[in-house]
């Protein structure tokens, strides 16, 4: 009897072990666990370093922690650094925080919104869908291909590069292009 409830349990772990490493996903060089926050994973990406500091700089990063659910646009250093020379770091400046704020909630949206969510609501829309960011401005969303992208207010277009990286309190889907409200 022992034997049998140490095999059934054994069954269970390997049943169960794939599924939880299924939702794990590297970004950045790091895994980015389901059962960590928003910000517990962003820390350990090679790729967010920037979008960090600049969470900090705006004071986000208790709301981020938060229970959420958030679906987080993040853009990568790369997408920073497609912005004019200095940007960023005048952003960061203690006195241009309700700029810098303004921004990275534009990369907000409330919920957890995976990308089967996002097809759907494109199908529905007809080929795009509007979401309303945390920032209170407007992303729309359409596809090319097999690839989704958001348009911002300014009409500037980022592509989810990496989508579905589930979060304990929402989801991140990796941008390779900063996201401007008006």
């Amino acid at each position: 009897m022992k034997k049998l409830i140490i095999a059934a349990f054994a069954l269970v772990a390997i049943a169960v072990a794939p599924k939880a490493n299924a939702q794990t996903k590297m970004v950045g060089g790091a895994a980015m666990y389901p059962t960590k926050n928003i910000i517990e994973n962003a820390v350990n990406s090679n790729d967010h370093k920037t979008l960090v500091a600049a969470v900090k700089a705006a004071g986000l990063v208790e709301t981020l922690e938060g229970t959420g659910p958030f679906t987080v646009f993040a853009p990568t250093d790369e997408a920073f650094n497609k912005l004019p020379a200095g940007t960023v770091d005048n952003l960061v400046k203690p006195e241009n925080k309700a700029t810098l704020t303004k921004i990275l909630t534009y990369h907000v949206v409330a919920g957890r919104l995976t990308s089967k969510d996002l097809w759907m609501q494109v199908k529905a829309g007809m080929g795009k869908a509007e979401l309303k960011t945390v920032e209170g401005g407007t992303l729309t969303v359409m596809a090319e291909g097999k690839k989704l992208y958001l348009v911002d207010e300014k009409g500037g277009k980022s592509w989810i590069t990496i989508a579905d990286v589930m979060q304990s309190n929402g989801v991140i889907h990796v941008v390779n292009t900063v996201l401007m409200p008006n």
